[in-house]
């Protein structure tokens, strides 16, 4: 839709990320303007839903956007975000505004330089105007923390936002941003991008490099990775973020542009339906039905779905990805020990990944590393027989914001605070590229998301399929979270 004079509030509304760099490259829209309709956005909701933190000045905000406008003005664009405003996931370090992690041992670190991604969002024109919140140390699938609070979800902020990217999806469900990054370990892409509707991508492993890291051979289970409204602006943000760096030797170095890859048409795509691995997985009620429902518009398309068993035991993928997030996570959490009151201040389930890290022995380690191994070649073999694998998205709807954590689904308990998201252990374990589309509602009118997972390296595959999933159903891509104002609603 284009820029109708006189209604910047409606920008939001109306445009996604790529259509504002559109307008304000056209002349028909400035960054002035749109900065003003991104604060007064934010006034208004974020109260409500808590989703941005360590907002930036709002003088100091305009100022930026009329010096984008100046150089414009000028014939000079820094690229496609150019003066588009971007909040960036409170895991990433930013330079001279607060990265706390969500954890009160760090409400008061401010970075002095900003990490890689964040560094290339710049370059590309975006303008930082503060943090998207974050559970504490991004662990687990509900974004509260005792430094900013709970983010409500976009549909009802009585609910949880997901997590760990809880902030970002709800700030791109609520408006207040065009387009996102965000970070998945666990999910923490994929879980709030399906409870918020939106998009979210978790990319190849190494596709998008971690650079400062303190570790830059083994850590390769996280990755950051965009989200977005719609598909064009999906594959934009990711063209952003991704690229080699001599810094990080094992991010990916194959020059794909994906942006570009959505120019090129979709086959239809043999989908292996993985459902609930043959009742292995326990899942709310109207979970799968939802999922079934995205898959009938997928095959309506001419795509082949195929319920598939996973073929092999879930369990020992299970008890190797326990070790293998017990070692990453402790080490992460290790060096904050030796901070005063430490053990105190740190949230519980944190505390216990670091300690159960500590008692893993390098044989454990070595023999998880070899059950990955055999299950990524596992997969490789599903592959030969389908292009993309599809799993819910998370095993329950949103639960109240209240809650921790589910302890039980569908009258089985859980024995970890993660369990409940065993779902999406797959695709990172396995290093896939993976995209969350929204599925649909569920009868209490909260949003389900599917995953999408795709070959080694295939990402510009699944973002085709998902384009072509969104261009057939914006009936239901449109649908909007329902009007809250502002905190008093």
């Amino acid at each position: 839709m284009p820029y109708k004079p006189g209604m910047p509030q409606n920008i939001l509304d109306d445009l996604d990320a790529t259509a504002l760099s559109q307008a304000l490259h056209a002349g028909q829209l400035t960054c002035l303007e749109l900065m003003q309709a991104t604060l007064a956005r934010i006034a208004a909701r974020n109260p409500c839903f808590n989703a941005i933190v360590s907002l930036r000045d709002p003088e100091a905000l305009l100022a930026e956007a009329d010096a984008h406008d100046a150089l414009l003005a000028r014939g000079q664009s820094k690229g496609w975000l150019h003066g588009i405003p971007q909040a960036i996931k409170d895991l990433s370090a930013t330079a001279g505004i607060a990265t706390t992690h969500g954890s009160p041992l760090l409400a008061h670190q401010v970075p002095r330089e900003d990490e890689l991604m964040v560094a290339r969002i710049k370059a590309a024109g975006g303008i930082v105007i503060g943090k998207t919140n974050t559970p504490e140390f991004g662990l687990g699938s509900h974004t509260f923390n005792e430094v900013f609070g709970t983010t409500g979800n976009a549909w009802d902020p009585t609910r949880s936002a997901g997590g760990s990217s809880g902030g970002a999806a709800v700030a791109l469900a609520q408006r207040m941003v065009a387009v996102a990054d965000g970070s998945d370990f666990m999910g923490s892409l994929r879980n709030p991008a399906g409870w918020n509707h939106i998009f979210g991508m978790r990319p190849s492993q190494g596709r998008v490099p971690q650079v400062p890291a303190t570790d830059a051979w083994l850590a390769q289970l996280g990755t950051a990775g965009p989200m977005a409204r719609t598909v064009r602006d999906l594959a934009r943000m990711l063209d952003t973020q991704a690229g080699h760096d001599v810094r990080a030797p094992l991010s990916l170095d194959d020059g794909a542009r994906f942006a570009e890859a959505l120019g090129q048409p979709a086959r239809p795509a043999r989908i292996a339906w993985l459902g609930d691995l043959g009742g292995y997985l326990p899942m709310e009620a109207g979970v799968l039905d939802c999922c079934e429902q995205a898959l009938g518009r997928l095959a309506a398309l001419g795509c082949v779905v195929e319920p598939t068993a996973l073929g092999t035991a879930p369990e020992p993928v299970w008890d190797a990805w326990l070790i293998w997030r017990r070692v990453l996570v402790g080490a992460r959490i290790a060096p904050l020990m030796a901070l005063p009151q430490a053990r105190e201040r740190i949230k519980p389930e944190a505390l216990w990944e670091y300690e159960q890290g500590q008692g893993t022995s390098a044989a454990q380690f070595m023999a998880a590393s070899g059950r990955r191994t055999a299950f990524y070649q596992h997969l490789l073999g599903l592959f030969e027989r389908h292009d993309v694998l599809a799993l819910p998205s998370a095993q329950v709807w949103p639960f109240a914001a209240t809650e921790r954590w589910p302890t039980q689904i569908a009258g089985r308990a859980m024995d970890t605070y993660h369990r409940w998201m065993e779902v999406v252990i797959y695709a990172t374990f396995a290093g896939l590229p993976a995209i969350s589309i929204p599925a649909g509602f569920g009868p209490q009118g909260l949003p389900m998301g599917l995953q999408l997972i795709g070959r080694p390296r295939d990402d510009a595959g699944v973002l085709r399929l998902a384009a072509a999933y969104e261009a057939a159903e914006q009936a239901l891509l449109r649908r909007t979270p329902p009007s809250r104002a502002d905190a008093s609603t």
